[in-house]
C-alpha cells in the first residue's frame, strides 16, 4: 500500500517497526542487566544508552570497560562496531540527502539497524515516494524501537541480576541481526563480505580487547569492495563482447 501523505508515511513505518518489539525490548533490558552488574547505576545506564545509542557499541564498549581495557582501545573498538553505520549512511544519502540538514542530523541519531533495514527496503521498493514521505517513513521506523531501548535500559538497570539466567536474553542480539542481515544478503559482494567476515571472526576470536571483532569487520568490508569491482568489471567484458 503506498504512503500518499507524510503522516501515512511515518505511520506506516511505525507500524511495520512493531515486530522489533521482540528484539529491542530483551537487548535493551539485557544492556540494563549487565550495566548494573558492571557497577552502573540507574541514571548512569540510562546516560549511557542516550548518549551512544547503538546497541552492539554498548555492549562492546561495556564488556571492555570491565575488563579494564585503556580508554583508547574502548573508543576504537565501538567505533569500528558501530562503523557499519557509515555504510548506512551512504546508502541512505540518494534518499534522504535532499531532505534540511536539521532533519538529516536527527536521521543520524536514530539510525539503527532496524530504522535502516525497514527503511532502505521500503525506498527501493517506492521509488515514487517524495523525500518528506521517506524522512516521514524512517521516524515513524525509529518511533517503537527508540523509546523502547531507552524504557527497557533503564527496567533493566532497576532489576539487575534479578533476571534468571534462564531466559536467555543474551541469544537476542544474534538473533536480530540474523533476521535483518539475511534477507540482504542480496548479491555476490554482500555474501562475500558476511562470509569473508564470518570467517576472519572465527579465526582472531582470540585477540586481545574484542580486536578480532575490528579485523573481521575491515577484512568483509575489503572483501566485500573488491568483490563489486570484480563483477563490475566482468559486466563490463560482456557488455564489449556483445
Amino acid at each position: 500500500m503506498p504512503c500518499t501523505t507524510t503522516k501515512s508515511a511515518f505511520w506506516r513505518g511505525f507500524r511495520d517497526s512493531a515486530p522489533f518489539i521482540l528484539i529491542a525490548g530483551p537487548f535493551g533490558l539485557l544492556f540494563g542487566v549487565l550495566a548494573a552488574e558492571a557497577g552502573l547505576n540507574v541514571l548512569e545506564a540510562f546516560a549511557f544508552s542516550l548518549a551512544v545509542f547503538a546497541g552492539a557499541a554498548q555492549f562492546t564498549a561495556l564488556q571492555l570497560m570491565q575488563e579494564q581495557a585503556p580508554t583508547l582501545i574502548v573508543l576504537v573498538s565501538a567505533l569500528a562496531v558501530n562503523l557499519r553505520m557509515a555504510m548506512y549512511s551512504a546508502s541512505l544519502t540518494p534518499y534522504l540527502g535532499a531532505a534540511p540538514l536539521w532533519q538529516r542530523a536527527f536521521a543520524a541519531y536514530f539510525l539503527v539497524d532496524q530504522s535502516y533495514a525497514l527503511s532502505i527496503a521500503k525506498f527501493e521498493t517506492n521509488p515514487e515516494m517524495t523525500t518528506p514521505q521517506r524522512m516521514a517513513y524512517f521516524f515513524g521506523a525509529s518511533g517503537i524501537v527508540t523509546p523502547l531501548w531507552m524504557g527497557a535500559t533503564i527496567v533493566g538497570a532497576l532489576i539487575g541480576s534479578q533476571v534468571p539466567e534462564s531466559w536467555g536474553l543474551d541469544f537476542v542480539l544474534p538473533l536480530a541481526f540474523l533476521a535483518m542481515i539475511g534477507p540482504m544478503l542480496r548479491t555476490p559482494a554482500h555474501l562475500a563480505a558476511c562470509f569473508a567476515a564470518v570467517v576472519t571472526a572465527l579465526l582472531a576470536a582470540g585477540l586481545p580487547y574484542n580486536f578480532g571483532l575490528i579485523v573481521a569487520g575491515l577484512t568483509g568490508m575489503s572483501v566485500g569492495a573488491q568483490t563489486e569491482l570484480w563483477v563490475e568489471r566482468y559486466k563490463m567484458q560482456k557488455d564489449i563482447v556483445r
